[in-house]
């Protein structure tokens, strides 16, 4: 890959950075996330993989302001055949977003942020540093709303939780009944449904997020947000391979929610953390 290093002669406007970090929130609380499932277009899967850890993570991501942490995992065709519902209105089909990446932004900074992810991408455009053989399957900007933890006060808090050695993810998304009924869909979540299913299971604990819309000047691959006003975003961090403990633990999470008429559930994915700097998962996606 080309080296992207290079001093520039331009203005990097450097005085006002010192003046930007006086002003506006700065604390450690993950307020909102980007969660991008993508798929690699078929025989693009090396390549895909190289652009994304070698250049995209960093000049398209971490090194922007205001995310502080981010992760990267991947569904192998196994763990893409453990998915459900088979006819899911996030990913068509269901085996669809083979890789996720998931970054934390400081609460209160998205609008800052996005100024900037907006430029930095028409930038990254023109100068052709974007894979453009992939599909984004499930891609969104998303505000938190609340994290349940199995053990309470006791291990890693959910600013930590892409940073800590967690053996695995479950991405789970629900669409409430309607507009007027995702309040309740959450507090039911939150107070009832999470604490039970969290006892004594792999998973040390879930955020839940809400989708927000993408602004209207994004880039043309990447499609509006659905389920704005009707969506939840659930995240489990688990200590245990997926696979391990599937059938014990994640299996019924649709037959949970529909019970309790308040939502249906439209995507249950486990995914596993890649290894940063090597193709390991790449030739296990098909």
């Amino acid at each position: 890959m080309e080296d992207m290093s290079s001093d520039s002669s331009e203005d990097t406007r450097g005085e006002t950075y010192a003046e930007l970090a006086s002003v506006g929130p700065y604390g450690v609380r993950p307020g909102h996330a980007l969660i991008t499932m993508v798929e690699p277009h078929p025989g693009h899967e090396y390549a895909y993989n190289r652009w994304y850890e070698d250049d995209h993570f960093i000049a398209g991501a971490m090194a922007m302001p205001w995310i502080f942490a981010g992760r990267r995992w991947v569904a192998t065709r196994e763990l893409q055949e453990l998915r459900y519902p088979e006819k899911s209105a996030v990913a068509r089909p269901v085996t669809a977003g083979c890789y996720i990446t998931v970054y934390w932004l400081t609460e209160g900074r998205y609008a800052e942020h996005m100024r900037w992810t907006v430029g930095i991408n028409k930038r990254l455009n023109r100068d052709g540093r974007v894979y453009q053989d992939r599909t984004h399957v499930f891609t969104a900007f998303q505000d938190h709303e609340a994290t349940v933890y199995r053990d309470g006060a006791a291990g890693p808090r959910d600013f930590h939780a892409l940073d800590h050695p967690y053996a695995g993810l479950v991405v789970e998304v629900i669409d409430a009944e309607g507009p007027e009924r995702r309040a309740e869909l959450l507090e039911w979540l939150r107070a009832r449904h999470l604490p039970k299913r969290l006892a004594g299971s792999p998973a040390a604990m879930v955020t839940v997020f809400r989708p927000t819309p993408l602004p209207l000047d994004r880039m043309s691959y990447v499609k509006q947000v659905e389920g704005v006003e009707t969506r939840l975003t659930l995240l489990w961090f688990l200590q245990r391979d997926p696979r391990e403990c599937w059938e014990a633990h994640f299996t019924g999470l649709d037959d949970d929610v529909a019970r309790s008429g308040l939502g249906r559930v439209e995507l249950v994915a486990p995914f596993i953390p890649t290894v940063p700097g090597t193709d390991r998962y790449v030739d296990e996606l098909r």
